[in-house]
């Protein structure tokens, strides 16, 4: 299921860079319907899991559902959303791949090219976040690692601050999804969020893949969350939906997280079985809708 992710970040990243800047306006379309949300959490739901639909197929879907943002959408696609009025609740386009990231410096020079280039995008837009990754290992221990990632965002920060665009790293299992990656449990990724000292770099808190790598998760958040944008959900074992048929309990890790006050997005991630996957969707929308 890794190799789903990896090939649809890599297919999104395709022309992203050659994408012209996309004006702020939203065109208007067919109005969501009126939902039956209860309004404590923002919803989202990642592009990549929802790939027997095109992504105007997705933006009607998700209107439908009663919520307003998808996931992982790259420059060269925002026009789609934006003609559906649908937010971009987390721009990629900019990342060279999930195992090549900011821990290396030999990947520096094209990661702060990009980034460069795709963070003015993202705020002409008027999105946001951005992803990034730290990497894999490779052989590298972890201080270095740290040492590496904070040497090149900081050569980008400035700019993410300036337009207002906040830079955010994915925590990721290294046991099971994405062996070596670096940023695989959080407090690497604090430390990193504290050397750095900006609020415009902070955590991508996959709910799945923190499970598998530290377990722990309500303490984890409770503790961290002023460091956390943004969250992932998938069921585990499997990667799969989130109702009953996996072991966490979702309802009461979302009501942890609105307790921080969070008012970021939480965004579906899982990759369903069922036959009607809009289906499966919508029932995640309401486990996590506390």
């Amino acid at each position: 299921m890794k190799i789903n992710r990896r090939t649809s970040l890599k297919k999104m990243l395709m022309g992203t860079l050659t994408a012209s800047a996309l004006p702020l306006i939203r065109l208007k379309a067919n109005p969501m319907k009126k939902s039956n949300l209860k309004g404590n959490v923002n919803h989202a739901v990642c592009a990549w899991t929802m790939n027997h639909l095109s992504l105007d197929e997705l933006c009607k879907a998700i209107k439908k559902i009663g919520f307003n943002a998808i996931d992982l959408v790259g420059p060269k696609d925002w026009h789609i959303l934006q003609a559906n009025n649908v937010e971009c609740s987390m721009c990629n386009g900019a990342e060279v791949s999930l195992e090549k990231g900011f821990n290396n410096k030999a990947y520096h020079e094209q990661l702060v090219k990009n980034y460069t280039e795709v963070i003015p995008l993202v705020a002409k837009a008027g999105y946001k976040n951005l992803i990034c990754f730290s990497g894999n290992r490779d052989g590298m221990d972890d201080e270095t690692g740290l040492q590496n990632s904070v040497e090149g965002l900081k050569r980008i920060i400035n700019l993410a601050e300036q337009h207002h665009v906040t830079l955010v790293m994915e925590l990721l299992n290294s046991k099971i999804d994405h062996p070596d990656y670096m940023c695989d449990n959080t407090s690497w990724g604090v430390e990193l969020c504290k050397r750095l000292g900006s609020d415009h770099f902070k955590l991508l808190y996959d709910i799945y893949h923190m499970q598998i790598s530290e377990g722990d998760l309500i303490r984890t958040i409770k503790n961290n969350h002023q460091y956390i944008a943004h969250y992932h959900t998938a069921g585990n074992p499997g990667r799969n939906e989130i109702n009953d048929n996996q072991e966490i309990n979702y309802p009461a890790v979302v009501k942890t997280i609105v307790s921080t006050g969070f008012k970021g997005y939480i965004c579906q991630e899982f990759m369903p079985k069922a036959t009607d996957k809009i289906a499966s969707l919508e029932e995640a929308v309401q486990i996590c809708d506390v």
